[in-house]
């Protein structure tokens, strides 16, 4: 869940600016998903091939540029994971970007996972994928990412889960929530104001977008939910929660109900000091992605360590 920056000259809405520059270079992408157009933003290692994909979804009401923070140097997701040797695919989730005047509506969290899944197919067919998919996600964007997981056929390869901003018991009543006529109260949204760049809530204007009717829908609905699809998802996991995090509950109750009904072995829950929700679009975004990145680097290695060698 994510809403609009304190207020500041109206801007259009969209994706920060496509960087340029000495860093490894991001640009815009549209993805069939069985003829639904998802678009996004990607950035490839300029050099040798990609030893994973990682694929970014961002929460309610924001868009894919929200991983590619160019308020300061150094902050993007897709800038930092392309330097390190992996593909990262930002993508703009059903209902937003390129999707969003088709299906105004948006679509349902199981549309949404048929919708990534086809598109993510259709990605591996025409670049290579080295390792497989890492799905990391913002928010609302987690649920998704979870619902993906769990699904009977889960994409190839799928590597892991890294998941911030997401929990299973809300801190906050229904009625707060953030929906197609509210976006919510900002605050719990951004936190302190010290906890990001000058710059941030200015860019961030280009980032907000309507929430959908359907994913409004279904946010009330995720804390039933959660049990189920969770009960199913098997790849490792790591969830992250902001200092502070306003919209979940993160308390030891909380976290408890959280991670037991996972039947991953490797599961992981995280605090990040110094941010507030919208983690990737603040001071603490860069140690927010290396540590995500560390854990792709553990999934890759106890994989390669539990593989059979050859003597």
């Amino acid at each position: 869940m994510s809403a609009a920056p304190p207020p500041a000259p109206p801007r259009p809405h969209g994706h920060l600016p496509v960087s340029a520059g000495a860093g490894p270079a991001v640009r815009s992408v549209t993805l069939d998903a069985d003829g639904i157009p998802l678009s996004g933003l990607l950035a490839r290692p300029r050099q040798g091939p990609s030893r994973a994909v990682v694929v970014a979804l961002h929460g309610s009401g924001m868009s894919a540029g929200y991983f590619d923070n160019r308020a300061r140097p150094g902050l993007s997701l897709l800038a930092l994971g392309a330097e390190l040797g992996y593909t990262v695919l930002a993508l703009d989730r059903p209902g937003y970007g390129a999707s969003a005047r088709p299906m105004p509506e948006g679509q349902s969290l199981a549309g949404q996972t048929a919708a990534l899944h086809a598109a993510l197919a259709g990605f591996a067919r025409e670049h290579e994928p080295g390792a497989g998919f890492f799905l990391l996600a913002h928010s609302n964007g987690g649920r998704l990412a979870l619902s993906t997981a769990a699904g009977e056929h889960p994409p190839p390869g799928l590597i892991g889960l890294d998941i911030s901003g997401l929990g299973s018991a809300f801190a906050v009543g229904p009625d707060q929530l953030p929906g197609t006529g509210t976006r919510g109260a900002w605050r719990r949204h951004w936190g302190a104001l010290r906890l990001y760049p000058p710059d941030a809530f200015r860019l961030g204007q280009r980032l907000v977008t309507p929430v959908p009717a359907r994913e409004a829908h279904e946010t009330v609905l995720w804390p039933r939910m959660y049990p189920g699809l969770a009960a199913r998802v098997r790849v490792p996991v790591r969830y992250t929660f902001a200092e502070q995090e306003q919209w979940w509950r993160c308390d030891d109750e909380a976290l408890r109900e959280l991670v037991t009904p996972l039947a991953a072995r490797r599961v992981r829950v995280d605090r990040q000091p110094d941010a507030g929700h919208n983690i990737s679009l603040g001071w603490a975004a860069r140690t927010y992605h290396l540590r995500a990145l560390a854990f792709l680097e553990e999934c890759l290695l106890a994989r390669d360590a539990a593989a059979p060698r050859r003597i």
